[in-house]
């Protein structure tokens, strides 16, 4: 799911150092999501139920588990359709969650790839990363790049796979919502570092775009949208929680203007210099993020990069995989139809 912290209800704490004597402390909390003590333990409720890999036959798509890497305890869920003429695109997708919370098991997220795989006729890897804040950035970026070397292994074993027989390793996209979009984000940008070497490191693999729903950035300067955005009663992301994740999620003493949490501060590589997959960001008019996700694409363009972005009327944060209002259901199909217009080029 994305960067969520649900009102009403919402309380966030950030404890300052008297109060941090106790080692069962809290010292970060948003309340129903996280709550991280002074001695590092860490719980998340279930606020989202974890389901397996079934799914009804009525959506035509096949779904299975796959390890990564066991020592990391990185996983994948993969979604093949179960009709298909020839080979398929790949989706490397990564689910949001402000890097903190989130899992590819989640019921909302379990749901919507499994639409997007059927309606749009593609692969889906639905990557299951490690959070933070035991596992800080760039253990994210780091399980990204992880996971695009295990499937360039995959690719040069052949057809080995039940899902790698329908796989064109050639069309490889990456995608994400929220904090996943940044992390999608800046794994792209990794591999396009170096003048294309890390790219030609990847062969056969073929990265072809990057689709960006919803991009979790932030900075210390704040945005209009962010200052002044009405949030509905149940927003999916608040500026508060937005500011707790960030804190949980940078390493130790790095602030908002942090090159991963804002790729156009001063301290960030320059667009310019980097190799850059063609990117579709799917911004939510209703968003704190919309002003910072404007900015992004402005940014791309002026640096001579394929970008193109679309604006959804009326819905916020995560609508496509937290809200079932009519108009998020409406919203929700022409993201797919956007997307699947995207990978069809």
């Amino acid at each position: 799911m994305a960067a969520i912290s649900l009102d009403p209800g919402l309380s966030l704490k950030h404890i300052g150092k008297d109060d941090t004597q106790n080692p069962s402390a809290v010292i970060e909390e948003i309340e129903g999501l996280i709550r991280v003590y002074k001695d590092g333990d860490v719980e998340r409720p279930q606020i989202v139920p974890f389901v397996t890999s079934a799914l009804s036959l009525e959506l035509g798509v096949t779904s299975k588990d796959v390890v990564i890497d066991k020592f990391t305890n990185i996983w994948a869920r993969f979604y093949v359709p179960n009709v298909c003429h020839g080979k398929l695109p790949l989706l490397v997708y990564f689910h949001g969650g402000g890097f903190c919370v989130g899992s590819a098991a989640w019921s909302c997220y379990h749901e919507f790839l499994a639409s997007l795989s059927a309606k749009v006729n593609c692969l889906i890897m639905s990557v299951n990363y490690r959070l933070a804040p035991e596992n800080p950035l760039p253990a994210a970026y780091e399980d990204g790049l992880r996971t695009l070397i295990w499937l360039k292994q995959q690719a040069l074993r052949g057809n080995s796979e039940w899902w790698s027989r329908l796989c064109d390793f050639s069309k490889i996209f990456l995608a994400g919502d929220s904090a996943g979009a940044n992390i999608a984000h800046n794994v792209a940008t990794r591999v396009g570092s170096n003048r294309g070497i890390e790219a030609m490191a990847l062969k056969p693999l073929s990265l072809k775009g990057n689709i960006l729903i919803q991009p979790f950035f932030g900075g210390e300067v704040r945005t209009h949208s962010e200052n002044y955005m009405v949030q509905s009663p149940r927003s999916a992301l608040s500026l508060a929680a937005s500011d707790t994740y960030w804190r949980l999620a940078l390493p130790v003493g790095a602030n908002r203007d942090h090159s991963w949490c804002n790729p156009l501060s001063k301290g960030s590589s320059k667009l310019e210099d980097i190799r850059l997959l063609p990117a579709l960001v799917c911004i939510s008019e209703m968003d704190i993020l919309k002003d910072r996700n404007l900015e992004f694409c402005t940014a791309l363009n002026r640096a001579g990069k394929r970008v193109e972005y679309v604006m959804y009327k009326g819905v916020g944060h995560a609508f496509q995989v937290l809200s079932t209002t009519q108009l998020s259901q409406t919203r929700a199909l022409e993201m797919v139809a956007h997307i699947k217009a995207f990978i069809s080029r």
